[in-house]
């Protein structure tokens, strides 16, 4: 849904099960349609928008302890200094952390880095993985420079496959419309329903955020920990973990997945999409080549920089029971920036010695034990289920709270 004042362009493509004969679809809209007001979009186009905002996981890899270890004793003694640059500091980890390496210069005995940044976290990230120890609320500070733009100054002495569903797909229908409804009718796609059916809604505008004004539009969760064998069940686990949101919420929400500037992501999903394909959507105040875009004031907006789109991501459940009535929008102010991410920390699994391994390996047992329980939380999956398959990987237990042998060989039902 693109819309924009009291403009709308609608491109509705539908997961169809049967043959291509048997579809039809009905789509009440607010206005009269002259044929011109009709098209036919492109698939792949949304697919590359799915990509882009679609719930993700995100991996970390702890650093070597004893190392780690070195590196704060190093920052106690002298912030300026740092350990040889990480071999992950490459420009393709920078951009999936949102970091970008405007250039790198050697000026004497220093190796001088200029950065740029979206958000302080992927910096902060950036930094430490390449060897720089930041004091406690170093993340707040850089936020605040990364707000007025300003770039980093860095001296040291020498990251999904879609599923296939197996539906056969047909290619998107498009309308353009102008009223000042902003709505999106799901009543008649319930009368031919085996059962709850599954929206995504893609909101593009360029004011932000669109949320559901008869319906709780709720943040799904996320930035949550959760088991290293989640990388290998991902689909299962967010389907899960969907469901039981749906079921925290007694079916009556909508959910926010991702809500994004379209000029930027960190990290990025998939590329952002281009000029053309926002046109295709019917996102209409953006230049093209042809310069014969038209802004709110009439004026062609300039080529090239920001894409002045904001994307809304949501996801909503619905049946007759629970959501009698349409689905009606606003949207807001609010350009905050969210993405439905789960995260992954892989443990150190070389092999070290050094004072600080022992309290490492306390340290991982803690943190294994809180990644059962967000999974379990997040998915309603069962501890048996859960401990059963992170024991594949070691020791998943917090101090004091180790199974015995013959448990993990016959858990209890």
């Amino acid at each position: 849904m693109v819309r924009d004042g009291t403009r709308t362009v609608l491109t509705m493509a539908n997961d169809f099960k049967g043959e291509p004969k048997e579809f039809a679809v009905v789509v009440p809209v607010p206005t009269f349609l002259e044929k011109g007001q009709i098209h036919i979009g492109d698939r792949a186009v949304i697919d590359h928008l799915d990509a882009y905002s679609a719930p993700r996981l995100v991996e970390y890899f702890d650093p070597d302890p004893c190392q780690r270890m070195a590196y704060e004793m190093q920052g106690k003694m002298a912030m300026n200094k740092a350990a040889p640059m990480s071999s992950r500091g490459d420009e393709a980890r920078a951009k999936a952390l949102g970091v970008r390496v405007e250039a790198t210069y050697t000026v004497g005995e220093y190796d001088i880095v200029i950065l740029s940044a979206k958000q302080s976290g992927g910096l902060e990230t950036w930094l430490i993985e390449n060897g720089y120890t930041l004091p406690r609320g170093a993340s707040a500070v850089l936020g605040g420079y990364i707000k007025q733009n300003m770039r980093f100054f860095v001296a040291k002495v020498n990251l999904t496959e879609q599923a296939k569903l197996g539906f056969s797909y047909l290619r998107p229908l498009q309308v353009a419309f102008e009223s000042p409804k902003f709505m999106l009718p799901i009543r008649l796609g319930m009368v031919n329903s085996d059962g709850p059916q599954e929206l995504f809604v893609f909101a593009l505008t360029r004011d932000g955020r669109v949320e559901t004004t008869n319906y709780r539009t709720v943040r799904l969760p996320e930035g949550m920990d959760v088991p290293e064998y989640v990388k290998d069940e991902f689909p299962a686990f967010y389907r899960a973990m969907f469901t039981q949101q749906v079921r925290k919420e007694r079916g009556e929400a909508v959910f926010l997945e991702y809500a994004w500037d379209m000029g930027w992501c960190d990290p990025c999903a998939a590329d952002p999409l281009s000029q053309e394909e926002l046109r295709g959507l019917g996102v209409w105040w953006i230049a093209d080549p042809r310069g014969d875009a038209v802004g709110r004031n009439g004026l062609v907006p300039p080529a090239g920089g920001a894409q002045q789109v904001f994307i809304t991501r949501l996801h909503v459940r619905y049946d007759n029971a629970h959501f009698p009535e349409d689905l009606f929008f606003q949207q807001t102010g609010d350009k905050s920036n969210f993405q439905g991410r789960f995260v992954i920390h892989h443990p150190w699994k070389g092999g070290s010695e050094c004072p600080g391994i022992d309290s490492y390996l306390t340290e991982l047992r803690g943190r294994r034990a809180k990644e059962a329980e967000n999974l379990a939380s997040l998915t309603g999956w069962s501890m048996e289920r859960i401990r059963r398959r992170m024991s594949l990987d070691g020791d998943w237990s917090a101090p004091g709270d180790e199974q015995k042998w013959w448990q993990r060989m016959w858990p209890s039902n």
